[in-house]
């Protein structure tokens, strides 16, 4: 038995390495980006995502926390509005901030998250038209610090998130059905 000990602690140490040396060999930003073909104008899709009052119908996150605090300052919609959230371990809290508004076709969200994990990305919806319909574009880009290269070792961060987003994109599709 006392022979097996120090094996196992090589091991370990072995296996500790290589997820280190795995890590570090990720990139230093991440994109997850998804995009969905919406049966509506720009113009509709667009007033859903340029405010935040109006997340609540359609945002994957919002039903994962029935008691979520959502706190919103500066502008009514577009730029300069601002989105602050708090909530049980499934949603975190952080804050949102529209950086860029352009009718009907770009929006730009400073987007920085506080908890469970500290994160500071930037989302970007565009919307392109599409004959009776609007291509819906939706990104999310940001550093990858090494704990979240240390983690993306065991998990798929765009697997992950990108479920997010696709859920969201159908939601909006629902939302704005003819």
């Amino acid at each position: 038995m006392s022979e097996i000990l120090p094996l196992i602690a090589g091991l370990f140490v072995i296996a500790l390495v290589a997820v280190l040396v795995i890590a570090s060999r990720k990139p230093d930003t991440f994109r997850i980006e998804r995009s969905a073909t919406i049966n509506a104008p720009p113009e509709t899709i667009f007033a859903l995502i340029n405010d935040f009052h109006q997340w609540r119908s359609w945002s994957p996150w919002e039903a994962r926390d029935p008691a979520l605090k959502r706190t919103y300052t500066g502008s009514a919609s577009g730029k300069g509005a601002v989105y602050a959230w708090e909530g049980n371990r499934n949603v975190g809290s952080g804050r949102m901030e529209i950086l860029e508004s352009r009718t009907p076709s770009k929006i730009v969200i400073k987007l920085d998250f506080i908890k469970p994990f500290e994160g500071h990305n930037t989302a970007e919806f565009t919307l392109k038209p599409d004959m009776n319909s609007t291509v819906v574009n939706w990104t999310m880009t940001g550093p990858s610090i090494f704990f979240s290269k240390v983690m993306q070792v065991f998990m798929s961060f765009d697997r992950m998130i990108g479920r997010d987003f696709e859920s969201g994109l159908a939601n909006l599709n629902k939302l704005t059905a003819k």
